[in-house]
């Protein structure tokens, strides 16, 4: 195993894992599985209350990285208030698309599904789905520009709603 993928995350880092967005490397164990040793990361994702354990070596494989830059979470705010593409196909076409923008953990991907499926007060409803989809990505979003700021997830959050409120103004 490389040595130079070992340095690449520590213990205490805040990384983004695709599938479950921002978690905080609590330690890296090794453990014998299956007869092999293999060394993992073990992330712990507070909000979910949830633990992953993932194998150093597969890290990057499994596309786990660190926070974005505070210029991707600038970028990332400025994707939100640009005006939302939706496409003409079908819903579930549409709904698997931005389910693979959520899990890609690209923070830009993420706030375009947040901004396409963001509604005024003014607009019409949200399907149940729509609803799931706009708040796992807006979740995922405030996480990691919390994560990014050092602030908590409210103020985060209060950005990303000034921003997206201002658009709906626009």
């Amino acid at each position: 195993m490389t040595k130079t993928k070992k340095s690449e995350f520590r213990p205490n880092d805040h990384v983004v894992y695709p599938a479950h967005g921002v978690g905080k490397i609590m330690s890296i164990e090794e453990q014998e599985i299956a007869g092999i040793k293999l060394e993992l990361f073990v992330i712990s994702f507070e909000k979910d209350k949830m633990t992953l354990r993932v194998p150093t070596h597969k890290a990057t494989e499994v596309g786990m990285r660190s926070l974005s830059s505070p210029d991707v979470v600038s970028k990332a705010m400025t994707t939100l208030k640009g005006k939302a593409k939706v496409k003409r196909a079908m819903w579930s076409r549409r709904a698997q698309e931005y389910e693979q923008k959520i899990n890609s953990g690209d923070l830009i991907a993420i706030a375009e599904v947040v901004r396409d499926l963001h509604r005024a007060d003014d607009q019409r409803e949200q399907s149940y789905s729509e609803r799931q989809l706009y708040e796992a990505a807006l979740e995922r979003l405030t996480r990691e520009i919390a994560a990014v700021s050092g602030e908590d997830e409210t103020s985060a959050q209060k950005q990303i709603d000034d921003v997206l409120v201002s658009r709906a103004a626009a």
